[in-house]
């Protein structure tokens, strides 16, 4: 999809939504549901508002440090929101770290909230053995934060792949519209990973990601 037509179907979704927010407050069993799920439709319309852009991230923590190679470290950390053909039901982000261009996050909005997944690919298009996992949300997050525990799905691929780590992952997306966006990973056993993406200045549009 072109870029300005991405753009256009976000702001055509954040008007929507604005118009949206106001409604239906007076029902009472409804309007509690509407109010459990307005953080996550307000999260994703903040973020469809960066369709077809991209922009430069750093990591701000990694722990705990080791001294094992490690795959983010020293290489340029680009995220671009594409994907925004239906932006009030789901958005891709490929994460370009380097040249590698094998990972894109799928936001997805589902009954109860948000699912967060990571699609992996070969270069040539291909699936990786370790794919589409992630989890959804728990609550109803906020406007700037949602977390993802890990699904019984990922655990039971983590478990097969030999990924005993994983099995309790959480991950997390902050958006402060105008400022930054933050990806994070966290484990009850220390491990932190967050990368934050400067908003305040786009970057040039990276190639696509593998397989998409």
């Amino acid at each position: 999809m072109p870029r300005n037509q991405q753009r256009l179907l976000a702001t055509v979704f954040v008007a929507a939504l604005a118009g949206l927010t106001g409604c239906g407050a007076g029902d009472s069993d409804e309007g509690k549901t509407d109010g459990l799920q307005q953080p996550a439709d307000r999260f994703l319309a903040n973020l469809a508002t960066l369709c077809g852009k991209a922009f430069a991230g750093r990591i701000v923590a990694n722990e705990p440090r080791t001294d094992q190679p490690d795959a983010f470290e020293g290489k340029t950390l680009i995220m671009h929101v594409r994907g925004c053909e239906d932006p009030t039901r789901e958005l891709k982000i490929p994460f370009h770290v380097g040249e590698d261009r094998s990972r894109t996050w799928v936001l997805t909005r589902t009954d109860r909230g948000l699912r967060l997944k990571h699609d992996h690919r070969h270069k040539d298009g291909s699936e990786d053995a370790v794919t589409m996992y992630g989890g959804e949300n728990t609550g109803a997050g906020s406007d700037t934060r949602q977390e993802f525990p890990v699904d019984a799905e990922s655990i039971a691929l983590f478990k097969r792949e030999g990924l005993d780590a994983s099995v309790e992952n959480t991950w997390a997306m902050e958006m402060h519209p105008g400022e930054i966006f933050a990806y994070e990973l966290t484990r009850p056993s220390g491990r932190r990973f967050r990368v934050e993406f400067d908003l305040k200045k786009e970057t040039d549009l990276p190639p696509p990601p593998w397989g998409h």
